[in-house]
């Protein structure tokens, strides 16, 4: 396995090909690869054609990246694009139909206002009745903690407390697009979006790309010294609409997601070590946290307060600064995931390198929980 990443950030000189290239040619590199040896692409990208106008993206990246003749394909599955996109790529390489294939997240975010990008977002959601009401991502994750602070007690501290040690992680993030250390305090008072989250509750708007190549295990020492196996691997779907959902203080698509990882792996949530979780909003972690079995269900707040996520923890949670210091541009969150998973695993995280590192998990969720993969990785 070979990985690459771009810096996230805002890059006004930088187009959406240009990211992707950058990734693409630096986990070839990685993994001592050359362009004609993929013999397929995947390309997990939320909103290409929204953000920088162009359509057909999936051979406009590859053949950029010198891949001719080989399926070029596509997959849009909200923030969880590239971890989709991932997961159909383990699949062909799996079944044995291809043995080398590349995988590249990519999104170009702030080419768009900041009124149009909210607006692109939003369509990922329920556009016949969630737009039509002027809801947001912010508003209605703003109601899922709303309404977790009234089941379970959860409290704002605990939220900020996700902010807090994410940002303390990914000050020590040479890729991250927000290297700033903040205190609890500047995290409670932070400017209002949609009560109760606030600023620094948010993930950022950001521009940026990673790339993964996968092989056949039997081949792995091909390529790296320090290969890392996908264990376990699932994509769950469920509605898109908040207002469908029988509670909408756990996603049922991480649930389902979760357990069959688990089972793949033969491992249970015990058992992980540290993990990557989509922390879009802070209370998207502390649900994920609960979700996945970390904790039991309305516990998440309190063990993130408690410093049990945080990176030097007992489990932790985020140690690349997560979407919320690190950056979300939104298509490449999946597969920029698992390249932190990687790099961890490897011994290779610089600063952020965590003692405990053999057995990892990360969880891209699409929407308001419409579509979740879960990624289970161990040192081969």
């Amino acid at each position: 396995m070979g990985i690459g990443k771009t810096a996230f950030g805002a890059f006004a000189d930088r187009d959406l090909r240009s990211l992707a290239v950058e990734a693409g040619e630096k986990c070839l590199r990685n993994a001592h690869a050359a362009p004609a040896q993929v013999e397929s692409f995947y390309l997990g990208n939320f909103a290409g054609p929204a953000f920088v106008g162009q359509n057909h993206l999936a051979p406009y990246v590859s053949t950029a990246l010198g891949i001719y003749g080989v399926p070029s394909t596509r997959i849009e599955a909200a923030c969880a694009s590239s971890g989709s996109a991932f997961f159909h790529a383990w699949t062909e390489v799996a079944a044995g139909v291809y043995d080398l294939v590349l995988v590249v997240g990519v999104e170009k975010m702030t080419s768009q206002p900041t009124a149009r990008v909210s607006q692109i977002l939003a369509e990922a959601g329920d556009c016949s009745g969630e737009m039509k009401v002027g809801s947001t991502f912010a508003s209605l994750f703003a109601m899922i903690a709303r309404r977790h602070m009234y089941e379970f007690g959860t409290k704002k501290e605990h939220l900020s407390m996700v902010a807090v040690k994410n940002h303390a992680a990914g000050a020590l993030n040479p890729d991250a697009h927000m290297r700033k250390v903040i205190t609890l305090e500047q995290a409670m008072k932070a400017k209002p979006i949609a009560e109760p989250l606030n600023l620094y509750d948010c993930s950022l708007v950001s521009d940026g790309a990673a790339a993964v190549l996968l092989a056949p295990l039997e081949r792995a020492r091909e390529f790296t010294a320090k290969p890392v196996r996908v264990l376990g691997i699932a994509q769950c779907s469920d509605y898109v609409a908040l207002d469908q959902k029988a509670d909408i203080v756990t996603f049922p698509a991480v649930r389902r997601a979760g357990e069959q990882a688990y089972r793949m792996a033969g491992v249970t949530p015990r058992e992980i070590e540290f993990a990557e979780l989509h922390d879009c909003f802070t209370i998207a972690e502390i649900v994920a946290t609960e979700d996945l079995g970390f904790v039991e269900k309305g516990q998440g707040g309190p063990y993130a307060f408690a410093g049990c996520t945080a990176l030097r923890g007992e489990r932790p949670v985020n140690t690349s600064g997560g979407l919320k210091s690190k950056g979300h541009p939104v298509g490449a969150t999946g597969v920029a995931q698992i390249c932190d998973l990687v790099l961890q695993i490897r011994g290779e995280a610089g600063e952020r390198q965590i003692e405990r590192h053999s057995l990892a998990l990360a969880e891209n969720l699409g929407g308001s929980g419409a579509t979740c993969v879960v990624t289970i990785l161990g040192a081969a």
